[in-house]
């Protein structure tokens, strides 16, 4: 008989032995149960009404049947997560504490628990809905997540909060009513994939964090939509941005990343770009804000190209002292193009600059518009690009494209409303 590789046994020796279920009926505490349980158990918590303020010290399963509702009284943490592989899944979690210097939380998952995984549960009327500190592999998926809307947004906590982590999954969360949507710091090699988040400060405050996925996320009716700060390595894919009351995606301090395919309508700023290096921007529809993009500090080394600019107020507002070129291969879409394209390859056969005087006064005098495609505004436009004293550092788009390249444009320009 061969012998069974050494690996092999060990991985066996690690498994629950008999893993049971305990069964929690209303009336009864669920730390009791924990108490009682062994590694690798189930608890199944019956729908009902129990006290919380209780740590998970060990690894096991904690199962809602029906939907009980968990409540810190508002007390500290609801539930303390102090073991390594620990799931936590269909639970109502209310009511915790609101102290904000001992972070109190619906779910606080403490320095060391690598591979929590909170799932399917409501939060309501939490000061932090989960806070994620020193865990690595940890999972937070399909949730629902709602602050305590009576404060101030200084007062609330961030609804999902990770710090210093490794490997988290954060996915497809319902979010509002907190300081931030999801908050991150020190985090990387992170997911975070289909969270929809609304009423907060920020959608996504991010910082200080390296070699993350940011898709199909959508942040609305906020102050700011994506903060992506001091950071490296991003992929920001297939977002929304929309209806926010600053920028839809900020992008400071940002260094070899891939921004592609987002859309940021409605919003003051669709773009604020400041301190970006060795960034890829491609894709993306930026449409119906008052400004387009808002570039400066220094933002030079980047690709910019196939986005769409449509219906900004004002197209780019770009503070610097040198040109920049973007849309060298494929050409960015420019929706107050004044060019031709006279061999009907596509493109424009002028360049656009974004900051020329007819930009400008559009700018400054949105009547303007009226006469846009005017032969005056064209003649205007050419003869400024002849008198330097008329010109200023700006964006260069050799070959713009002569239509979008996004063909739903025009129900984010109606969603603006532009």
């Amino acid at each position: 008989m061969k012998r069974m590789p050494a690996l092999l046994l060990l991985a066996f020796a690690a498994l629950p032995a008999g893993a049971a279920t305990l069964r929690v009926h209303p009336g009864e505490r669920i730390d009791a149960a924990i108490a009682q349980a062994a590694p690798g158990d189930t608890v199944e918590i019956e729908r009902g009404q129990y006290a919380g303020g209780f740590r998970i010290d060990k690894p096991l399963s904690l199962v809602g049947v029906g939907r009980p509702t968990v409540g810190g009284g508002g007390q500290g943490d609801v539930i303390r997560v102090a073991s390594p592989d620990v799931r936590i899944e269909g639970l109502i979690v209310r009511d915790s504490g609101d102290d904000l210097g001992a972070q109190n939380a619906g779910i606080y998952i403490q320095p060391g628990s690598d591979r929590a995984v909170v799932s399917h549960c409501d939060f309501a009327h939490v000061l932090f809905g989960l806070w994620i500190e020193k865990s690595n592999q940890v999972t937070v998926a399909d949730n629902l997540i709602t602050g305590m809307r009576e404060k101030i947004s200084s007062q609330r906590g961030n609804a999902i909060q990770l710090y210093n982590t490794q490997g988290a999954s954060i996915e497809r969360n319902r979010i509002s009513f907190a300081r931030d949507g999801i908050y991150v710091d020190v985090s990387h090699h992170a997911r975070f994939v289909g969270n929809r988040i609304h009423d907060v400060r920020y959608g996504t405050h991010y910082m200080n964090s390296y070699h993350n996925l940011w898709q199909g996320n959508e942040s609305f009716h906020n102050i700011g939509g994506m903060a992506l700060m001091e950071v490296r390595d991003l992929d920001v894919r297939d977002n929304v941005a929309w209806g926010n009351e600053s920028h839809g995606i900020m992008l400071r301090t940002i260094q070899d990343s891939t921004i592609a395919g987002n859309i940021s309508a409605g919003n003051r700023e669709g773009l604020f770009v400041y301190d970006a290096e060795y960034v890829t921007l491609r894709g993306n529809l930026v449409v119906g804000n008052a400004v387009g993009v808002h570039l400066w500090a220094g933002s030079y080394n980047n690709e910019v190209d196939g986005n769409d600019f449509i219906g900004n107020t004002e197209q780019v507002n770009y503070v610097a002292t040198r040109d920049v070129q973007w849309g060298k291969h494929e050409g960015n879409y420019w929706s107050n193009y004044l060019g031709w394209d006279a061999d009907a390859n596509g493109y424009g056969d002028v360049p656009f600059e974004a900051n020329e005087l007819t930009d400008r006064l559009v700018s400054r005098y949105p009547f303007v518009k009226l006469l846009q495609s005017s032969p005056a505004l064209q003649a205007l436009s050419l003869v400024s690009r002849q008198f330097p004293v008329l010109r200023v550092a700006t964006i260069i788009d050799a070959h713009p494209a002569m239509r979008p390249h996004h063909a739903d444009w025009s129900q984010w320009l109606e969603r603006s409303g532009h």
